[in-house]
């Protein structure tokens, strides 16, 4: 403003020194034809959204009217003030009938500032970026591809699925980006196999890295189940594998189910026709054996292994169990 106004005094005098110098009627006709705009600054600078205020002095002491070059990047009101709007250059000149002046206002451009520009997660996780301009404009977020990780109004990134997407930060059409990852997650087992008997269960568990419960399978329903949270239960003997998977990534459990062994208490038996005994079986699995006759008309055997002879002749009494098979032989007398 000193400058400013060492420059207005100096034209002042100028203009009054000229005046003098010539007859009334010449300076009348001088100053009605020549005039000038003195202005407080001719070059300036502002980040977008500033506000600067360009006096004007004129000669004539009438008001100037002001105009912006462009006004997407800089506009100006009647009273000189200037609103910086988008990055650029604009120029703004003051107006008299005869005379003109103008300043150069440039616009910076903003500048954006992301916290991390490459990040790993996890799906489930979130991640929390935070982003700063240089004129503190507000910030606007956007995920590329949503249905890998997605951001919210105040930069939180939440992973959906694995894959790559970029986050920008922008602000007055600067913009800053972080390059997300949401990772494979690592997927472990307790146990890659296990031996049980028809009816039997066993809780398979599944550590996941990132805290995803599993999907459970089985290759083999027939042999062995297994529900959603991971508990297997044996059908009948054989050999399945159950599958935990999260993300496209799996671990496998071998399951066999296995034949048991089945013991009787007696291989031979010799009744009168009329008498009665009972045959019991001890099962490996420890589930009850199913019992048969060959012959129920000579033997009849009922679901706890009680024998009636019948009439004379010879049959088996058979204890079977998932595929195992044992016999008792029974001849009945007269």
């Amino acid at each position: 403003m000193k400058k400013f106004a060492k420059i207005l005094l100096s034209l002042i005098l100028s203009f009054t020194f000229l005046s003098l110098s010539v007859p009334t009627q010449k300076a009348s006709a001088l100053t009605s034809d020549f005039a000038f705009i003195i202005l407080s600054q001719y070059k300036a600078t502002a980040d977008i959204g500033d506000q600067l205020h360009i006096a004007a002095v004129t000669s004539t002491g009438k008001s100037v009217t002001w105009k912006s070059s462009d006004s997407k990047i800089a506009s100006v009101n009647t009273y000189g003030v200037v609103t910086a709007k988008k990055a650029g250059t604009a120029i703004i000149t003051a107006k008299l009938k005869n005379a003109e002046a103008s300043c150069q206002v440039t616009v910076n451009k903003t500048k954006v500032t992301i916290s991390k520009e490459k990040a790993s997660i996890e799906r489930g996780e979130t991640l929390r970026l935070s982003a700063s301009t240089s004129n503190e404009s507000p910030i606007t977020w956007k995920s590329s591809k949503k249905s890998i990780a997605t951001v919210d109004e105040y930069g939180k990134v939440t992973g959906l699925k694995p894959g790559e997407t970029t986050i920008t930060a922008s602000a007055d059409g600067t913009s800053a980006v972080c390059q997300v990852t949401v990772k494979l997650p690592t997927v472990q087992l307790k146990q890659a196999s296990a031996t049980l008997y028809r009816g039997k269960t066993l809780q398979l568990s599944a550590t996941v890295s990132s805290s995803v419960k599993p999907t459970w399978k089985t290759n083999k329903k027939s042999v062995a189940l297994v529900d959603a949270t991971g508990t297997v239960t044996a059908i009948k003997h054989g050999t399945a594998i159950i599958t935990a998977t999260v993300d496209g990534v799996t671990q496998t459990c071998e399951i066999t189910v296995q034949k048991p062994e089945i013991t009787l208490s007696l291989t031979e038996l010799t009744l009168n026709k009329g008498d009665s005994a009972t045959l019991s079986a001890k099962v490996s699995s420890g589930n009850r054996p199913t019992w048969t006759s060959s012959n129920p008309n000579i033997v009849s055997v009922n679901a706890y292994g009680d024998v009636k002879a019948l009439q004379k002749g010879k049959a088996y009494i058979y204890a079977a169990e998932d595929g195992t098979k044992v016999r008792c032989s029974v001849t009945v007398t007269q």
